[in-house]
């Protein structure tokens, strides 16, 4: 007899993003005349830069003839894209991260959900609430939890980011062993100073935890003082990896290619108490369980860090981030509290209603999908968010529908 992994039956319900599909798809099943705007979930909806398509399509005609033909290629990416991730991402900002550093991948989100196999069955993790499901998901499913209660999952430590803390959390009272941070959050936009992120660096090294810190959303800060990475800030390589991704950055959600910097100095422990370096962990774990980005696929993201790349890059995100300060303004106006949209692409409202009744409304009312903000975490209930990924007409439409859905609610 074949045994389930029995953690998976402690995850509630389906996949918050799923969730939000099967409701839409059955909107739409009963009013087939009705078109629906999409501000939910982080999907771009503007095409791949000029200069990455043209590189790929390079590649492409590379792959088309024997003598440049590529097979296999490496696991943690080719020295080409790790190299330029390693000179333009980090080197120029004074970082000192190598090439050898960094290690490519096919998204964030699988990085991110898949770290955690590296660590023991019983380590305590804390994670933000609200929070990207992917973090407590996974490790709901390694055992992590001993069960759901009250909204919550019991064995885990959860960072309340609520209006009160202006969403930054503080570092728990208490021992955990593995943190989860995003800045820019996702969901609530916020942004954290080095003033406020020099703590977590502080908690980690003191009590040899680890941070994972998800800058997936690192293009779209605006403010040249705030951290574009962890490692800015003394001391962090020790404690600390970093996720990045292209597919918000450069538009590959379809393309699928991003990047984790596990410094060398980094460790963790055995149940001894003798250091390991996790680099050689995460090495051996994507060496034996991925077997790399494709050939064009990295060309196409080496080309970001070009001249032109750089330029495109920076367009795509001025756009979305002209979005997101129309859905800021536009709710502000009507009365609604919100953060986020000034060095991120999502507006985080407080929606003065349950979270699924303010996202049931806006689709039936006015055909426009936000994402509630329950599904995020309990400190999330009574708020949505609202993406910027879209075209500025669609954008502008939605929001002249939810206005008056909600002046007529």
């Amino acid at each position: 007899m074949i045994v389930m992994n029995e953690n998976y039956l402690q995850l509630q319900a389906s996949y918050l993003f799923s969730d939000i599909a099967k409701r839409v798809t059955a909107f739409q099943d009963n009013n087939p005349d009705r078109d629906v705007i999409r501000l939910g979930i982080g999907d771009v909806t503007r095409a791949l830069p000029a200069a990455c398509i043209a590189a790929l399509h390079a590649a492409v005609d590379e792959m088309a003839e024997d003598a440049s033909f590529r097979g296999y290629g490496p696991e943690l990416g080719y020295d080409f894209l790790r190299q330029a991730v390693a000179e333009h991402d980090f080197q120029a900002r004074g970082i000192d991260i190598a090439a050898d550093e960094v290690f490519i991948s096919d998204g964030a989100k699988c990085d991110s959900g898949n770290f955690q196999e590296l660590f023991a069955p019983d380590t305590r993790i804390a994670v933000p609430d609200p929070v990207y499901p992917v973090y407590v998901d996974t490790n709901v499913m390694a055992g992590r939890s001993t069960g759901w209660q009250d909204g919550r999952y019991q064995g885990l430590v959860y960072l309340e980011s609520t209006q009160a803390n202006n969403y930054i959390p503080a570092p728990p009272k208490d021992k955990v062993d593995a943190i989860y941070l995003c800045f820019p959050n996702n969901p609530t936009g916020s942004m954290v100073t080095k003033d406020q992120l020099r703590p977590w660096v502080d908690y980690a090294r003191e009590h040899q935890a680890l941070i994972l810190y998800d800058a997936a959303y690192v293009e779209f800060i605006r403010d040249a003082s705030l951290p574009q990475s962890i490692y800015e800030l003394e001391g962090a390589k020790e404690v600390a990896v970093e996720f990045r991704s292209f597919s918000k950055t450069a538009g590959f959600t379809g393309t699928r290619c991003a990047y984790t910097i596990v410094p060398r100095q980094c460790q963790v422990y055995d149940s001894q108490g003798t250091a390991h370096p996790l680099h050689g962990l995460w090495d051996r774990r994507q060496s034996t369980k991925f077997n790399g980005v494709s050939y064009p696929v990295q060309r196409a993201a080496e080309a970001v860090y070009s001249p032109d790349g750089k330029r495109q890059v920076r367009e795509l995100s001025d756009y979305y981030m002209a979005n997101a300060a129309l859905i800021r303004q536009t709710m502000s106006g009507l009365g609604y509290a919100c953060v986020g949209g000034e060095h991120a692409p999502y507006v985080w409202i407080k929606a003065n209603t349950d979270s699924w009744q303010f996202f049931d409304l806006l689709l039936n009312k006015a055909g426009v999908v936000c994402t509630p903000g329950a599904g995020f975490g309990k400190c999330g209930e009574g708020y949505a968010r609202i993406s910027a990924f879209n075209s500025r007409q669609n954008v502008e439409t939605a929001l002249e529908r939810v206005g008056a859905a909600l002046s007529s609610a």
